[in-house]
């Protein structure tokens, strides 16, 4: 579930990016969470991590009053 999730947030990440959406954030997205799972618990707190720092990033700059970037 864990994966599942980290899969999601980060294909979101990058068809925020590109603006173009479709399926290419999702490729990318459930590949790295396969490479993540793959290294086990050390990957997974990585992953964990990254999100955690966009979601920090994004609060921060939200209460600043800057819109947030990608």
């Amino acid at each position: 579930m864990i994966r599942t999730i980290i899969g999601a947030l980060l294909g979101r990440e990058l068809d925020r990016r590109d603006g173009r959406g479709g399926v290419g954030g999702a490729m990318v997205g459930a590949l790295a969470t396969r490479a993540v799972t793959r290294m086990g618990p050390l990957g997974m707190a990585l992953g964990g991590a990254y999100v955690a720092k966009k979601a920090y990033d994004r609060h921060r700059a939200g209460r600043a009053g800057v819109p947030p970037r990608g």
